[in-house]
């Protein structure tokens, strides 16, 4: 199970609030958070997260990987920052990612991708006239949130074969397959967003090009190397 998983499914007032407003609300969330530095309100924000969980009856089997994550965030990040910083400054920095990490897990388990992409989608309408093109901001947006899903469960499905050979320990292990099974998936998602027109259209302008010459001049070769055939008129 990924730690920062995609949508579960349920009826509460989170999973029935608008796209839009929940991507509102996270964004001014996390900018709250950086711009509190003290613990205590750090720590409430951080109660609010869990508040949040709770209220959206998230299950456990979703809770464990993401409590596992922030563990490992907490010990690395903080306690680097311990060492570099002093204690006080890396207890808020830990508390900031603790509360940002766990309200964008709670956004992505309470939003459906399709409804976020959406909400984008409209609220970058107005500024088509500005050259922004809302359908690809919002495309990427949705394979942001959808990749780093697939990619955790990737990790996590190649870490657990790696143990059950016995090479738990070992880095190369866990790369060369991760690595391939990554680039298997973006070639996927290459082709079935070839085959849906999303592309640079070089190839499809091109064949226009050649098409439209083809059918313009019967009587000229396609191919760049060989001379003009000379028309002869009738007798």
């Amino acid at each position: 199970m990924t730690p920062l998983g995609l949508y579960e499914p349920g009826n509460s007032p989170l999973h029935r609030m608008p796209a839009g407003a929940s991507l509102l609300a996270l964004l001014v969330f996390a900018a709250g958070t950086v711009a509190v530095t003290d613990p205590r309100l750090l720590g409430a924000a951080c109660g609010l997260v869990a508040l949040g969980f709770v209220v959206a009856r998230i299950p456990w089997r979703r809770v464990r990987p993401l409590l596992r994550t922030l563990l490992i965030v907490l010990v690395l990040v903080g306690g680097i920052q311990w060492w570099l910083l002093g204690p006080d400054r890396a207890v808020a920095l830990a508390l900031r990612l603790v509360a940002a990490i766990g309200a964008a897990t709670l956004f992505t388990l309470t939003t459906r991708v399709d409804d976020l992409v959406s909400a984008v989608q409209r609220a970058l309408g107005p500024l088509r006239r500005f050259g922004v093109d809302p359908e690809t901001v919002g495309l990427l947006v949705g394979l942001t949130i959808q990749s780093v899903g697939t990619l955790s469960a990737i990790a996590g499905q190649v870490r657990a074969a790696a143990k059950a050979r016995g090479a738990g320990g070992s880095v190369t292990a866990f790369a060369v397959p991760f690595m391939v099974r990554t680039l298997r998936h973006a070639d996927a998602l290459g082709e079935a967003l070839a085959a849906r027109g999303w592309g640079d259209g070089s190839d499809s302008d091109s064949g226009t090009d050649s098409g439209t010459d083809s059918g313009t001049d019967s009587g000229t070769d396609n191919n760049p190397g060989t001379p003009p055939r000379r028309r002869t008129d009738s007798p």
